[in-house]
């Protein structure tokens, strides 16, 4: 596209000189509008071929996230199906429940994926609204959580009227995806706290770890897609892709609240601010 828009340039700037006579200030003017004009139009057309690319690849992403489920839910059926019918004396039954585990973490990262690609074509994040006790959904995803990583201490309150019209599955969703960044990111010695507070118009949901100072230049750009914190650190790699603070953000302008970030030396605290009556511009 480059080369055609220079050789279109050279082309018409060669029969506009030998079309002249002479040269004043106004062949100079007429040259520098061309020229401006050439430039605007080849801006334009990079900036729509960028963005028809980025369409392109974010299409792809969701094709191969949606055909990927099919096989991948035929393994972790067959998988299950063995261990049910072997019984837990098989001698292959840690194998089988080791694929099982990868399964999962598997269907996690597809579903990631497929939310990324939903929230780039411009569709959002798709919620469903219903009553919801956000207390009983965040313990029971604190839980869920605590039962997976025993060795870590997550502890959770609530305070204040907390039940409202939400997507209980996408909320229990963030703040899975906020407390498995404080495991992979938080001191292991030190407990992580989930805090669930009730306020006139709005829910406010906390999640605070203590551990090492984001540096300022990483939190301006914490929640753009694939970006990762501690990259050097391969095991956090090889169990996320980086879609994990993208997705909690495109789920809270779903329900048009708010998400900050908050890091000190005392540790880093995420707040979700949801605000009691549905924003119909957001849902």
């Amino acid at each position: 596209m480059v080369s055609e828009f220079r050789a279109l340039r050279a082309s018409i700037l060669r029969l506009w000189a030998e079309a002249q006579s002479e040269f004043s200030r106004e062949s100079v003017e007429e040259i520098t509008r061309f020229n401006e004009s050439v430039d605007q139009l080849l801006a334009e057309s990079m900036t729509k071929y960028v963005k028809d690319v980025d369409r392109v690849k974010d299409l792809f992403i969701g094709v191969i996230g949606h055909d990927l489920r099919n096989p991948l839910g035929a393994m972790m059926m067959s998988a299950t199906m063995l261990m049910t019918k072997e019984g837990p004396g098989w001698q292959h039954a840690k194998t089988a429940a080791r694929i099982l585990r990868s399964g999962a973490r598997m269907d996690l990262l597809i579903g990631d994926l497929l939310d990324f690609t939903r929230s780039r074509l411009g569709a959002g994040i798709p919620i469903v609204r219903a009553d919801v006790d956000l207390e009983a959904t965040c313990r029971d995803t604190v839980d869920e959580i605590a039962a997976f990583h025993p060795t870590r201490t997550v502890s959770f309150s609530s305070t204040g009227a907390v039940c409202g019209l939400w997507d209980g599955a996408r909320i229990s969703q963030a703040l899975s995806n906020l407390v498995g960044n404080a495991v992979q990111h938080g001191a292991r010695d030190r407990p992580i706290e989930v805090e669930l507070r009730g306020e006139p118009d709005r829910v406010v949901l906390s999640v605070h770890n203590e551990g090492q100072l984001i540096p300022q230049h990483q939190l301006q750009g914490i929640f753009d897609p694939f970006r990762q914190l501690g990259a050097d650190d391969s095991k956090a790699s090889r169990s996320s892709i980086g879609l994990g603070l993208y997705i909690v953000q495109a789920i809270m302008m779903a329900h048009g609240g708010t998400i900050d970030v908050e890091s000190t030396e005392t540790g880093t605290t995420f707040t979700l601010r949801f605000p009691r009556r549905a924003i119909n511009a957001a849902t």
